[in-house]
Order: C-alpha cells, then structure tokens, then sequence
C-alpha cells in the first residue's frame, strides 16, 4: 500500500504540470451497472462470507470498502476528463487513477486483491454519459480495455464476454494468476522470463489485431508495473527501458487515431518498492508527453 503515497509524493514534487485531485467514491447505483447488488451491500456492509472475503484477499473493514468505492470513483471521474464529459469542456485526452486496475473483481464477486471492477463500471458509465450527451449519434460508446497488468484480467473478461461494445485485450504471463483464466476479447500469454523484445513485438501485434477489429471511442489501459523484472508476483522480465515502450506505444496508438485514454496503475509488487514507483512515474511521464499533445491540439481548435 506504501507505494500509493510514494507515487502521489513524487508525481507533485516532479511533475507539477499534473493536476491532483480527491477521488470520489463510486454510488451504488453506478457499481450497480455492472456489480450485483447483493454484492454491493455486503462489501459495504461487511457481512460477505469468510471464503469470499478471502478470495479477496484482505480482510474487510469500513476502510476498505471506502477505498473500494473510491478507487472506481478515480477511474469514472479520469474517463470524464479524458473524454470531455463534464460541462463546457473539451476532450483533456489522457487522464488517470493514481491506483485502480481491479480486473480480477467479477460481477458477484472479488479475487486477487479486486474489489470491485473499475474499468469495467468506467466503460459502461461513460456510455451511458455519452450517450445522453450525443443523442443524435446512432452509435453506442465503444471501448477498448487494453489489460497490460502481468496477470490476466479474468474479471473484466467474463463482465464484457457477450457485450460487442467493449473490446477486452489482455497481454499476459501464461502461467501466472489466475490459474483458471477467462476468454478476453484478445488474450496474448508470455512465457516466464519474457524479455522487452518479444514482449513490445506481441504487444505491437496485438494492437494492430484490435485496430483491425474494432474501432474504440474510449481506451481504458490498465499499466501494470508488475511484469518488471524486479517484480515478486510478475515472472517477466521486462526493463524500465521496455515498460516505458510499451507505455509510449500505447500512448501513441491511441493519440493517432485521437481516441481518448484513462489509465490507471494496476499491479506491482517490486522487491524494492521504489523500482515499481519508479515505473508508474515513467508512465506518468508518457502521459503528460501525450497530454500535452491533446493539450495544443485542443488550443489549436478553438
């Protein structure tokens, strides 16, 4: 948990140009949109069963199902931004959760350290939003969630798993949790010890394989730090020279074609905490790069 303060404390003191505000906490009536309701009230009340509460890992307290919400809330209010959602703005482009990626949550119930699915309630939200917004559109919101966490996001997979509007890619490690994985849209499984070139050749394969067969409004990317080399749980071994490539490719995949993208920081669990901080404020470099792209490009249009 420690490297959630450490990363807010660097991006303030070295990127200033990042704009830092309180995430809210998501209502039950937008977890609702993709979250039972049984399940809803027993996070918030804390009476889920002792298996369920350990399938999530962590005990329960009122602590954590505020965070809970309020990890949701930091993705539903990043996806906004990027896309231009609130009143009288302009597509911002690029936004983030300083935490989230809580793919392994299901629409019943947690695992791995999930709670509740946040990209998944941002896609659906945020076409329900644009839509009211764009009512003479004909189209639905389409969605990409490009899953680059080193484990595969098996919740977020069986959530979209017969919806043709969210497209789910996950770039994965084979033989890493979850053991029992479900079908994404595009699943791409590394072996251990994966190196950045083979890793950024999938990686570029696998985009060119969703710009064929979908075409996204929104990217919702999930940028793990976990498949770094120094990661406990990752069993990749990709450098900060090759996680930040594969940020760049990402960054640069969307802004080509103008697509607006939230991220947040999913999972890392570095055997020295500062090497996985030191990945996400990589990323956070990426972003404000991208940005700022966005940025003069708005200033441009008007």
């Amino acid at each position: 948990m420690a490297k959630y303060k450490l990363l807010r404390d660097r991006v303030v003191n070295e990127l200033p140009a990042v704009q830092m505000q309180e995430a809210p906490a998501a209502t039950d009536g937008e977890l609702a949109l993709v979250h039972a309701p049984d399940y809803i009230s027993a996070i918030s009340h804390g009476t889920l069963p002792a298996p369920a509460q350990r399938e999530i890992g962590f005990p329960w307290s009122p602590g954590m199902s505020e965070r809970a919400r309020r990890s949701v809330g930091a993705t539903l209010a990043a996806a906004r931004v990027a896309l231009g959602l609130a009143a009288g703005t302009r597509p911002d482009g690029i936004a983030a959760n300083m935490a989230g990626g809580t793919h392994h949550a299901y629409a019943h119930k947690g695992g791995g350290f999930c709670v509740f699915n946040d990209a998944a309630v941002a896609a659906r939200l945020m076409q329900a939003e644009w839509g009211r917004a764009h009512r003479t559109h004909r189209q639905p919101l389409k969605v990409a969630v490009i899953d680059l966490d080193v484990h595969q996001g098996n919740g977020t997979a069986s959530i979209f798993a017969q919806d043709d509007s969210v497209f789910t890619l996950s770039l994965h490690g084979e033989k890493n949790f979850p053991f029992r994985k479900e079908a994404s849209d595009l699943d791409v499984e590394l072996p251990d010890g994966c190196l950045d070139a083979p890793y950024l050749q999938a990686l570029e394969h696998a985009l060119d394989e969703l710009a064929r067969r979908f075409e996204p409004g929104l990217v919702l990317y999930l940028a793990g730090a976990d498949p770094f080399v120094g990661d406990r749980l990752g069993r990749l071994a990709l450098s900060f020279d090759g996680l930040e490539a594969r940020d760049r490719r990402v960054f640069d995949w969307a802004w080509q074609r103008r697509i607006p993208l939230a991220f947040s920081m999913a999972g890392g669990y570095g055997v020295h905490i500062d090497e996985t901080v030191q990945v996400q404020m990589n990323t956070y470099r990426v972003a404000l790069d991208y940005w700022r792209r966005w940025n003069a490009a708005n200033a441009l249009a008007k």
